[in-house]
């Protein structure tokens, strides 16, 4: 289960840093733009659409990544003071109830929507020149996907933490600067070390 588990985090952080390259994109499109628009007075016809189609992309499959790494928000002033046992009770409960509901609904609506997209070739109304959309709905379906893949890790490692009453760890990955810094020169949060 633990190999299951590792794999389907490495898919996520692989997807995770392969779509982060986008915001490269993104700023650079976006530099263009602004450059184009307010020096030469000549604005681009695709910018728009360019910057939300990336965005969204960079956006949605954000979330599997996040999900691995167990970065997502959470609000835990009482679930904190539980034991692992039953922190991964209740999330098992809720991965059950609703999220892989929503997800599972993802995947099948998004699958259809990103077919009939793609079949019309559907472009957008946004701009000018039509900027062909049909592969931001794509999207949809890839992390619809992902989210499952990643959600049974999770429910995976909900299983692994009620049997063993301790949540297996997970692999470092990016960390904030902050922190580097701290493990670094030996601080320790709230003070010296």
């Amino acid at each position: 289960m633990e190999k299951f588990i590792r794999s389907i985090d490495r898919l996520s952080e692989a997807l995770g840093h392969g779509f982060a390259w986008t915001v490269l994109v993104l700023t650079g499109g976006t530099c263009y733009e602004v450059f184009r628009r307010y020096v030469l007075n000549d604005p681009t016809d695709w910018a728009f659409d360019m910057s939300y189609i990336l965005y969204g992309t960079l956006f949605l499959m954000a979330g599997p990544y996040t999900l691995s790494k167990g970065a997502h928000v959470r609000g835990d002033f009482i679930y904190r003071k539980w034991s692992p046992a039953t922190q991964a009770k209740v999330d098992l409960a809720l991965y059950f109830i609703f999220y892989m509901p929503g997800v599972l609904a993802l995947v099948f609506s998004g699958f259809f929507y990103a077919l009939k997209s793609g079949h019309i070739q559907e472009a957008s109304v946004n701009s000018p020149v039509g900027v062909p959309i049909w592969q931001l709905k794509s999207v949809i379906f890839v992390v619809g996907v992902a989210l499952f893949l990643q959600g049974l890790a999770e429910m995976c490692r909900c299983v692994i933490a009620i049997r063993d009453n301790a949540w297996m760890s997970r692999e470092e990955d990016v960390v904030e600067l902050e922190v580097a810094l701290q493990k670094q020169f030996g601080h320790k949060e709230g003070g010296a070390a």
